[in-house]
């Protein structure tokens, strides 16, 4: 049973190491080196269950969580999970950042939001936090989409639950994924 902490684990795991462990050669080579050069034994096999990438219900063993622990350099995985709870990283916290809020702009106001590489949307704020895409260029918006946010951001993605296009709820959408938002500007009427 992967809890997130063990994920977090592995994902930082793979960080130090430099590569993502998704074969049986890349699990056998991360084996062999934390067994020549740390000196710890996980065997590939171990790996394989602990990564997913066979099969298993088992709880990895706290010695295993131990050496990985000790590989990104923690004492220990008990120890490691302290840290996790305790680190600003992974914590709630305020921040400070450009951002245009929706109860701040009244019905018909024009709002234009960028991303890379060359992402431009005009928009028409329509009042209750709802948007409509007025054009759109290099964009997988179109114009007539409509959508519901609370604000934008700059430097963080726009995340979406849903896209209104032709009367019909798209997927979840994301707008700025690598970067976010490079800019946001209100243009009046």
């Amino acid at each position: 049973m992967k809890t997130p902490e063990i994920q977090e684990l592995l994902r930082l795991v793979e960080r130090k190491y430099g590569k993502s462990l998704n074969t049986t050669t890349d699990f056998e080579e991360f084996s062999g080196f934390l067994a020549r050069d740390r000196r710890e034994s996980v065997s590939a096999s171990t790996l394989k269950r602990l990564w997913g990438y066979v099969n298993d219900t088992r709880n990895p063993r706290i010695a295993t969580l131990d050496v990985l622990s000790s590989y990104i350099g923690h004492s220990s995985f008990r120890e490691f999970v302290e840290w996790l709870k305790k680190s600003p990283i992974y914590n709630s916290s305020f921040f400070t950042a450009f951002q245009l809020s929706s109860a701040g702009l009244d019905a018909g106001i024009m709002v234009e939001i960028g991303w890379l590489p060359n992402r431009i949307v005009k928009l028409r704020y329509m009042g209750e936090s709802l948007y409509e895409v007025v054009s759109a260029e290099n964009s997988k918006l179109t114009a007539g989409d409509r959508f519901i946010t609370g604000c934008f951001i700059k430097g963080l993605p726009l995340y979406l639950p849903y896209i209104i296009r032709d009367g019909q709820h798209t997927p979840p959408f994301i707008a700025g994924r690598n970067g976010g938002l490079t800019h946001i500007n209100v243009i009046e009427k």
